[in-house]
């Protein structure tokens, strides 16, 4: 069985389960794209935290586990490494 396949047999099956898993895949899917652009654009966890003026600890929970991060801290987040942040709502 493919792993989507599996995966979307359970959360068929289990509403409260598909509910949780959606929630934290969002979180967990910003956080790695977060990690992603910062590696491509050269920089470490340490020097992102030196130019929003924060610690590395706090960069490394925003990539890890992104809850309740403010809209500002990830504008910060992306100039810090030459980007520029962009949301949709689809």
């Amino acid at each position: 069985m493919k792993f989507n396949d599996y995966i979307n047999k359970r959360l068929k099956n289990n509403p409260k389960l598909a509910k949780d898993f959606w929630s934290g895949y969002d979180k967990f899917k910003i956080g790695v794209l977060l990690k992603e652009a910062r590696l491509k654009a050269g920089y470490t966890q340490e020097e992102v935290a030196e130019r929003i003026h924060t610690t590395k600890s706090a960069i490394s929970r925003i990539e890890n586990h992104v809850e309740d991060v403010r809209l500002s801290t990830l504008d910060k987040f992306a100039q810090a490494i030459g980007k520029t942040l962009h949301i949709s709502i689809s």
